[in-house]
């Protein structure tokens, strides 16, 4: 073999072995867009944001996914867990750090982070699961990740998917996927361009990315209005709508003042009564509540036997009423609490006190 062509041969061999592992096109979730001046002088809108899209033709569950950040040369990933699914066609977005006030809001974000891009260069990542990602120190070396549904290298990146990296980003540019996020080649340099920002979530219309119009229908139709009124599984109706006990002084145990709750209920497995309050201001007072079941109805433990038991204040948890294993009476369940102290009124300023009590019912 001539010595020319054995050096040509030898150099695209080594040029081969260099090259970044191959990835195949992402069936579904792809990034659609990124944008790293969130909040910076002259910036568009106050968040960085990472935007999604299913350019597939089934719904994803996000619910173990993750949009996951690491710096240009850096292999220490920040993760965002998602959540819920994303239908065919449709964006998710997820907004990510604020530098300052600077910009217009973004749109109703789908999932929220505290991750700060950077706008010279950066590594985001479509990820299966929240495990953080040790890979991208290296064009190709987060290629054989499975976990990995789509990589977007930019600017500066030391990975990414195809021969390039996708632009450098900006306060007013974003990297933006071709064909509304249709478009995957699996190069990013190819895929994206840096365009005006313009983030989408959730409620955006759908986008097809089957291709060409739909074809015409031969076909008519009318449509028809149709409604129905249903009640609710769950109502809960109180005697009155305040306690007052009037005027007291400190040291006197105020009479309990009645405050019976019905409860409506169409749950076959019946629901259970809790109370719980806000403390009293200026000072807090030790308020409290007794009361009876109605047929089918168990008490709580701490009302067992007419007991006055304090009510909590959060984050303790409730205050059990109590339940039932059926559906509500017909016209409801009547429950007879009463509204007391469980000890004297202590010292305190004289003035008026106030707090709320919130009776809440749940369905089993």
């Amino acid at each position: 073999m001539p010595r020319a062509r054995l050096l040509l041969v030898l150099a695209y061999a080594v040029a081969l072995l260099l090259a970044p592992a191959a990835r195949s096109a992402s069936a579904d979730m792809v990034v659609s867009q990124v944008y790293a001046g969130g909040g910076n002088s002259g910036a568009s809108y106050t968040n960085d944001f990472v935007e999604i899209f299913n350019r597939g033709t089934t719904a994803i569950d996000l619910s173990t996914w993750s949009i996951q950040y690491a710096s240009a040369a850096g292999t220490s990933w920040q993760a965002t867990p998602l959540s819920g699914s994303v239908q065919p066609g449709r964006y998710y977005l997820v907004q990510l750090a604020s530098a300052a006030a600077v910009g217009s809001a973004l749109p109703t974000p789908d999932a929220t982070g505290t991750t700060n891009l950077a706008q010279s260069g950066g590594k985001v990542a479509v990820v299966r699961s929240g495990t953080p990602l040790t890979c991208g120190a290296a064009a190709g070396s987060c290629a054989t990740d499975a976990s990995i549904a789509d990589l977007v290298g930019y600017g500066s990146a030391a990975d990414y998917e195809g021969s390039d990296a996708a632009g450098a980003l900006s306060s007013t540019g974003a990297a933006v996927r071709a064909g509304a996020g249709c478009t995957d080649t699996d190069d990013n340099g190819a895929d994206f361009s840096v365009e005006t920002p313009a983030p989408r979530n959730a409620a955006t219309a759908a986008t097809s990315c089957a291709g060409g119009p739909p074809p015409p229908s031969s076909g008519a139709s009318k449509d028809a209005a149709v409604d129905i009124d249903i009640e609710p599984v769950l109502s809960i109706a109180l005697e009155r709508p305040s306690v007052s006990f009037g005027t007291a002084m400190s040291g006197e145990t105020p009479a309990s003042v009645s405050e019976r709750v019905t409860v409506s209920s169409n749950n076959a497995a019946g629901y259970a009564l809790t109370v719980h309050r806000t403390a009293f201001t200026p000072a807090d007072l030790p308020l409290g509540l007794s009361s009876t079941a109605p047929a089918g109805g168990q008490l709580g433990g701490s009302l067992a036997g007419g007991v006055m038991a304090p009510i909590p204040i959060p984050p303790a948890a409730d205050l059990l009423i109590g339940s039932t294993t059926a559906r509500s009476a017909q016209g409801g369940d009547a429950w007879g609490a009463r509204v007391g102290f469980v000890s004297p009124l202590p010292v305190v300023a004289p003035g008026r006190y106030s707090a709320t009590i919130t009776f809440t019912v749940i369905g089993r």
